[in-house]
C-alpha cells in the first residue's frame, strides 16, 4: 500500500455459482485505506451482514480479518473487491 497514490479505486467481483456480486470503491490517502464504501452488494438479506468488514479492512490496514458467521460469501467477495480495487 505504501506505493498507491492516494485516491478512490473501484473494484468488484463475481462469486462464482452464487447470485453474490460486490462493487466497492477503496479510499486510499497517504499509503492508508480510509474507507472501503460499498456502492452495490447484490446478496440475500443475510449476506448484508458482511458489509460490516469494511470497516475492520479500514482499521486492520489488512485483507486479513475474519469472515461474517453466515455471510461467509459476501465476506469473501468484499474482500477479493478489494483487493481487485487495489492491485
Amino acid at each position: 500500500m505504501s506505493g498507491k497514490p492516494d485516491g478512490m479505486y473501484r473494484g468488484n467481483y463475481s462469486l462464482s455459482g452464487t447470485p453474490v456480486k460486490v462493487i466497492l470503491d477503496v479510499a486510499v490517502q497517504g499509503g492508508n485505506i480510509v474507507e472501503v464504501i460499498i456502492v452495490n452488494h447484490f446478496c440475500s438479506p443475510i449476506g448484508k451482514k458482511a458489509e460490516k468488514i469494511t470497516v475492520e479492512i479500514a482499521a486492520k490496514q489488512s485483507l486479513d480479518v475474519d469472515v461474517v458467521s453466515g455471510a461467509t460469501g459476501s465476506s469473501k467477495a468484499i474482500l477479493k473487491a478489494v483487493e481487485n480495487a487495489l492491485q
